[in-house]
């Protein structure tokens, strides 16, 4: 992106309504709905990054079938996450056992056996992203997926799992991570919950999905017809101009404005 380039011109009217449907969406009530509720039924730091990802990892679809499914990752898990990491349970998975959709028992253990590494190795997600100093990248989350990508592929036989993580990052949207991140990092203590300390807020991108990209179109805030990378990036830079220091706050606007629509 081109820092030097000037501001978007978006009207008056849009950065009200974005304000307004901010504050309105963004508000305790809407967590029951969301798969953000299952993170946060956690304390310990390993059990809700482990979460968070797998929540995410799984969100496209109605939200009723999305946390009908992470309920039951959950079950799976015996609603410990960490310690079925650590004691290698996912060994046990039936590889075959449908998750949601085109994820499976294959794909989850996948994922959990990474994990594993990285939490043997770093303590946390949060302090692996630290210690590659995803901060200090223009582009934190594609970085950060990139990373994690090498450790599940050595700890999985050199294979790749694109349920998992995304392998196309110089396309990819990187929606369900973003959204992930959108949890893990931002800190205003209504819906996310502000555990990470390795990404500032000013640094997250929109977790772009169709309702949000039409939206933003039909608003003005992006011109780019496909929902990809080079769009996630456009958007989140006009974002940034509104909200320099938390962007990613408006999700929960083009979110309302999209459901409204909807209904």
């Amino acid at each position: 992106m081109d820092e030097n380039q000037s501001a978007p011109s978006v009207s008056s009217e849009v950065i009200e309504l974005l304000n307004y449907e901010a504050e309105r969406i963004n508000n305790p009530d809407f967590i029951a709905d969301d798969p953000v509720q299952f993170p946060r039924r956690f304390h310990k730091i390993q059990d809700i990054e482990t979460v968070a990802f797998l929540s995410a990892m799984i969100a496209w679809g109605k939200r009723s079938m999305i946390c009908r499914d992470a309920e039951k990752m959950l079950n799976l898990m015996d609603n410990e996450p960490y310690l079925y990491i650590k004691d290698r349970g996912y060994e046990d998975l039936d590889d075959n056992i449908n998750i949601h959709r085109t994820f499976f028992g294959r794909d989850m253990k996948y994922f959990l056996k990474g994990l594993n590494r990285i939490f043997r190795q770093y303590g946390t997600i949060d302090s692996f992203a630290e210690s590659i100093k995803v901060r200090n990248d223009e582009f934190p989350s594609w970085r950060l997926v990139g990373e994690m990508q090498k450790i599940m592929s050595e700890e999985n036989e050199g294979r790749t799992c694109s349920q998992c993580l995304p392998v196309n990052l110089k396309q990819t949207a990187l929606k369900r991570i973003n959204m992930a991140l959108r949890w893990l990092v931002r800190d205003d203590g209504i819906v996310d919950m502000g555990v990470w300390k390795s990404i500032p807020k000013s640094k997250l991108y929109i977790p772009l999905d169709v309702h949000v990209g039409n939206v933003s179109r039909e608003l003005g805030l992006l011109n780019r017809r496909s929902n990809d990378r080079k769009a996630v990036e456009l958007l989140t830079r006009t974002l940034r101009f509104l909200r320099p220091d938390d962007p990613v706050y408006y999700d929960y606007a083009l979110f309302g404005i999209g459901v409204n629509r909807k209904n």
